[in-house]
């Protein structure tokens, strides 16, 4: 799989995504315009890192921001743009494999997908006679992501040790706040281009069950989308 994420294709549409997406720098302050240029100049020594299992990615930024809706901040934690670049090859990939085994009423991060899809497939249900309707909110969700509980989702899928090694390095590379490091033991800093991924492959479990008791529902995300986040 290694070898997919790093093929030319995947890694120039990656970088082509991550340019158009903007957004803002890491601890390293490098702008997403320089990026190109970076990769240019340093890409052996980067690839061979990624190849050895010995690319370690800084730790993200913690950025807050305010929530549109019922107050309150919503904090994110910024990857640098190289990291954001690497996470996108690996998306890219990923979402090929598990998108497609996705609920069919799931519509958050997804491609193709947007809110007004599920909107559309709610006023479905009531023109079925529906009119119960139960709003639930998974409070922090991001925040609190088991890692061990999520590795171990991928590796039913993913074979490729170094993928899940560097997964795991992004879910575990810290969160940088007033100038000090602070471990990240839980959770999939929102801000980067893989957290979303990531959280809808453990919220699979529950769309699933879901459909297993016969419910009819949509699942939608109204978090910033991680070009609005960054």
């Amino acid at each position: 799989m290694l070898e997919q994420i790093l093929s030319r294709e995947n890694l120039i549409t990656a970088l082509h995504r991550v340019e158009r997406n903007k957004g803002s720098h890491g601890v390293d302050k490098m702008p997403v315009q320089n990026l190109r240029a970076h990769i240019v100049e340093h890409w052996t020594s980067i690839r061979d890192q990624l190849e050895t299992g010995n690319y370690h990615p800084l730790p993200v930024r913690r950025y807050e921001i305010r929530k549109q809706e019922g107050g309150g901040v919503r904090r994110l934690g910024i990857p640098t743009v190289l990291d954001r670049f690497i996470q996108q090859a690996i998306a890219q990939v990923l979402t090929t494999i598990y998108d497609p085994t996705f609920s069919e009423y799931s519509y958050g991060f997804r491609p193709k997908r947007r809110g007004h899809d599920a909107v559309r497939k709610a006023r479905e249900y009531m023109k079925d006679g529906y009119r119960w309707v139960i709003d639930m909110d998974l409070e922090k969700f991001f925040d609190k992501v088991n890692h061990d509980r999520l590795m171990r989702t991928l590796s039913q899928r993913v074979k490729d040790p170094k993928v899940l090694q560097l997964i795991r390095r992004f879910l575990q590379a810290g969160i940088m706040e007033d100038g000090l490091v602070h471990p990240n033991t839980e959770g999939a800093p929102q801000g980067g281009p893989l957290s979303p991924l990531l959280s809808n492959i453990v919220l699979d479990e529950l769309d699933k069950e879901l459909e297993r008791r016969g419910l009819r529902f949509v699942r939608y995300a109204d978090d910033c989308a991680p070009r609005k986040c960054a």
